[in-house]
């Protein structure tokens, strides 16, 4: 009987102190040691509410940092729960339940240390892989590198361009055939999507054929030695009178990988969509929960429908993913997600502009979001008005006063596209 008591008192001093380090050393009489152990946990709790309550973010900096200290906390924590075991436990106890309660408390406290360092792992090779390096930071006249206040460089919006390439294997090269600039209030996260449609003629480049389209621009650039995300960036932003800062460009391919990674989205269906180069799919009119396969036709469909419809099926499809993308629902594809990305998206925002682009997440969901596309019978795709283009960037933007900047001589006015019915609401 008296053993059991002291069985019982041995877990239950182990439990404490794989709460509060120290406890079982105190207990025993050996209380410098316990006391410092109990100072150590105390000051690591502390640190961590500091980092984590006042930079969210902050370690996002340091994934690298993250992972070394994940590792190190999870071997130390069990330490010294098998400690605080072997300085408690009864001289008669040896193996069995005990032993395997304590080797339990152990896996209990490393396996989420050792799961949060590995998230740190993947999230700091995607950060790698995808983002670019920065530019090393400026010094002061003493040497000293000059912090970084603000991070958007004193810039009231941000712009953006989201691409959707789609290449195949029956033809070279990329087609960027989904286009929007996302301009975001850096203050408020007050945001406005600008989209283009693919079948945008005419476009400003010089040497660039009148004739080809401005989902061509990309591979253009490529093809004649230059970088096509540069060159599709500065004439997305002379055709909106903005200035673009970075791009981000997902492969449709990965993006349906994306969604099943997800778990799936579930969208409103206006109408049926017949997809596949010989009508083997469909997708009928109500709301579903789509599948990679069927979210991506469900975007990228022609069929029986034209590219300005698509257009509206791409928001609609953007904005549930927003939606439906909670953060249970990422953490459990994370490293799937994180696979598809490393393949399938490229960008040129920094590096070090993460962290503030995940604090400036927030806002921008809390805020409105408007949307305009530049499609019939707004815009003739065959004979574009810039200047009328810019003017309703301005309007959107609340900025009438801009000077809209000089565009190519205007050519004969065509005649009026048919009007398109861009309903393609998800709610």
């Amino acid at each position: 009987m008296r053993e059991n008591r002291s069985l019982r008192r041995a877990l239950t001093l182990t439990l404490a102190s794989t709460l509060l380090w120290g406890v079982a050393h105190i207990w025993t009489g050996r209380t410098r040691t316990g006391l410092t152990l109990a100072a150590v946990w105390l000051t690591l709790l502390t640190a961590a509410a500091t980092v984590v309550g006042n930079a969210p973010t902050l370690p996002l900096r340091r994934l690298d940092v993250v992972v070394a200290a994940g590792v190190v906390l999870a071997v130390a924590w069990a330490a010294v729960i098998v400690w605080s075991w072997l300085v408690i436990r009864p001289r008669r106890v040896r193996f069995g339940l005990p032993l395997l309660a304590v080797a339990g408390l152990c896996v209990l406290v490393a396996a989420p240390l050792g799961y949060a360092s590995r998230l740190a792992y993947v999230s700091n090779e995607v950060v790698s892989t995808v983002f670019v390096a920065d530019d090393p930071a400026p010094l002061t006249e003493t040497g000293v590198v000059t912090p970084v206040v603000d991070p958007w460089a004193g810039r009231e919006r941000l712009n953006i361009l989201l691409v959707g390439a789609d290449s195949a294997e029956n033809r070279p090269g990329a087609r960027t055939d989904s286009m929007t600039v996302a301009s975001v209030d850096t203050r408020t996260g007050e945001s406005v999507l600008f989209s283009l449609p693919r079948n945008l003629q005419n476009v400003p480049i010089d040497d660039y054929p009148p004739a080809a389209l401005l989902n061509e621009v990309f591979q253009w650039g490529e093809d004649h030695g230059k970088s096509g995300a540069d060159l599709l960036k500065s004439t997305v932003g002379d055709i909106l009178g903005l200035d673009v800062d970075y791009y981000a460009m997902v492969d449709m391919r990965g993006f349906a990988q994306i969604i099943n990674a997800m778990g799936g989205v579930t969208v409103k269906v206006q109408h049926d969509i017949v997809f596949g180069a010989y009508r083997e799919g469909l997708i009928k009119a109500g709301t579903h929960h789509l599948n990679g396969t069927q979210a991506l036709w469900f975007g990228r469909s022609r069929t029986d429908s034209d590219d300005y419809q698509r257009m509206g099926r791409q928001k609609c499809l953007l904005n549930a993913v927003a939606d439906q993308a909670d953060p249970l629902k990422v953490l459990r594809g994370f490293e799937r997600i994180a696979d598809v990305t490393k393949r399938y998206v490229s960008t040129d925002i920094p590096r070090s502009l993460v962290p503030d682009l995940i604090d400036l997440a927030p806002k921008v969901k809390d805020a409105d979001l408007t949307s305009l596309q530049f499609v019939p019978p707004l815009i003739r795709t065959g004979n574009p008005d810039w200047d009328l283009i810019r003017q309703k960037v301005d309007e959107a933007l609340g900025d009438d006063a801009r000077p809209v900047a000089a565009t190519p001589a205007a050519k004969p006015k065509a005649k009026a596209d048919k009007p398109i019915d861009l309903d393609e609401s998800c709610a």
